[in-house]
């Protein structure tokens, strides 16, 4: 008889998370609320284009962020001020969100009949992408500093989402950052993604990514099918 057993504990938390995942995501279409994931890296104009996004969007749909964070509430002020309710979380060091601290953060919500519900994930281009947050849709944020090569790098984070928005737009006269290029390496790891590139600091290229997240809460709210998760496609 073998002296020790090996338990494989990470597929056992990566299948609870997504049984989770799958009711909070049933219980947003019930509410006719659209669940968005925002992600992203340190640095990448996160807060700012989040700020700019609800300033174009709070006449038309009632909207409340998620604010994720080790420590700190400067997040959830500034996107209070924007004019959405904000819940501020604290992860207690953990470097991503889970289906359930989600939910923990949906059902603190003050606000009744909001028709989106952004998530801002942990800044981080790994671990975030691992774990299914309940979310109808996933949305990277990729800075121009950050460089062209990401893709390359986390290609799990670029394989998951269903949207990539390119930030920085206007200082890309200033960096070696190739969006042909970036995008092409984008398309090989996951051919249906949506691409925008804009610039949440100067509203460049913003109208076409607003008016697909208008079609996407509608649809949502009117469509009987629940939209599948980018993150199922990686479950374990």
């Amino acid at each position: 008889m073998d002296a020790f057993r090996v338990i494989e504990i990470k597929q056992s938390v990566y299948a609870d998370n997504n049984a989770e995942a799958d009711r909070l995501r049933g219980e947003m279409k019930n509410s006719k609320t659209f669940l968005l994931n925002l992600m992203s890296s340190p640095g990448s104009g996160k807060t700012t284009f989040l700020k700019r996004t609800i300033g174009e969007l709070k006449n038309d749909l009632k909207i409340a962020v998620l604010e994720a964070d080790i420590d700190s509430d400067v997040d959830a002020r500034a996107v209070a001020e924007a004019g959405a309710e904000a819940v501020q979380l604290h992860t207690g060091g953990m470097c991503h969100l889970t289906a359930g601290m989600t939910r923990q953060g949906t059902e603190t919500l003050d606000s009744e009949n909001i028709d989106l519900v952004v998530i801002e994930n942990i800044g981080n281009l790994i671990c975030p992408a691992e774990f299914d947050t309940g979310a109808a849709a996933n949305v990277m944020i990729l800075s121009v500093p950050e460089g062209d090569d990401k893709p390359l790098k986390y290609p799990n984070m670029f394989s998951v989402c269903d949207v990539l928005l390119i930030n920085k737009i206007d200082v890309q006269p200033y960096f070696d950052f190739n969006v042909d290029l970036c995008t092409e390496r984008v398309r090989k790891l996951n051919p249906d993604i949506r691409i925008f590139t804009l610039s949440g600091k100067t509203g460049e290229g913003f109208s076409p990514w607003i008016q697909w997240l208008k079609n996407a809460v509608r649809e949502w709210q009117v469509s009987d099918r629940i939209q599948e998760n980018a993150l199922m496609k990686t479950r374990h």
